[in-house]
């Protein structure tokens, strides 16, 4: 049975300001989704939200995955059931090669009774995902997002998804601080890892991603919640006309919530 990400009428809070109200959100593994919308409507918290940030206060509604109620779990479980998240801002850690940081994540979701993945099968399987993302086998060797370019950054996030196949993945605001060089090869890394066994959760500002990550269902968010929700042509749409007609067929005012 696929995988299923369901949000159903979730309000977040930070620092007690209400910034979700009411979001509704279905991901099947298989699906290509595109969350979109200004900045400050919420986006990067439903992202955070999904992952269980401890920054965040669920004031009401359910995450559901597997089936399963999932609102009061770690990060660490929820990363154990099958969710990533690639982060906006991915943080450095110097000292610590992408390598061996992906080894230690892999060993992290195993059961504790579980020895973890050998040196040799590792190398193998990091090899195997470099090939397929057409990347140089001395990146990672690299610490970990130090010196990074933005379009590297990006693709460390990608390689690290590669690596631990997950079956729902979160991208949000992939797109952020990248050339359009930088763009097209994450996007082709995602293209290369997308199909039956991976849904993707696009999060974006622009339609420029999804020249090249082409998804199924296109989301609109104001306002804290899902307003609108479509095909591929939805995206086209706003590009073309913008916000402004859904914000008042929908009564929100242009100033969002920060």
């Amino acid at each position: 049975m696929k995988a299923v990400l369901e949000i159903r009428d979730l309000h977040v809070a930070v620092d007690d300001k209400e910034i979700l109200k009411g979001t509704n959100l279905v991901v099947r593994q298989g699906e290509i989704h595109a969350l979109m919308g200004p900045n400050g409507t919420g986006k990067s918290t439903l992202a955070n939200a999904l992952m269980g940030s401890p920054k965040l206060k669920i004031t009401k509604g359910q995450i559901l995955f597997h089936g399963e109620d999932i609102t009061e779990m770690g990060t660490d479980e929820r990363a154990r059931m099958g969710l990533f998240l690639a982060f906006q801002y991915p943080v450095a850690i110097p000292g610590v090669s992408l390598a061996n940081f992906l080894r230690m994540a892999i060993n992290a979701h195993r059961n504790a009774n579980d020895k973890g993945i050998s040196i040799p099968a590792f190398r193998k399987l990091l090899k195997e995902k470099m090939d397929m993302l057409e990347m140089p086998h001395e990146f990672a060797g690299r610490y970990l997002n130090e010196g990074f370019s933005g379009g590297e950054k990006k693709r460390a996030e990608i390689l690290q998804l590669a690596t631990l196949e997950p079956e729902i993945a979160i991208l949000d605001e992939t797109d952020s601080g990248l050339d359009i060089d930088a763009l097209r090869i994450v996007a082709s890394g995602v293209n290369a890892l997308a199909g039956d066994r991976l849904g993707v959760l696009v999060i974006t500002h622009y339609q420029r991603i999804l020249r090249y990550i082409q998804p199924q269902f296109v989301h609109i968010m104001l306002g804290g919640r899902v307003v609108e929700s479509g095909g591929p042509e939805m995206a086209e749409h706003l590009e073309e006309h913008g916000y402004d007609w859904l914000r008042e067929k929908h009564g929100i005012q242009a100033v969002e919530a920060s």
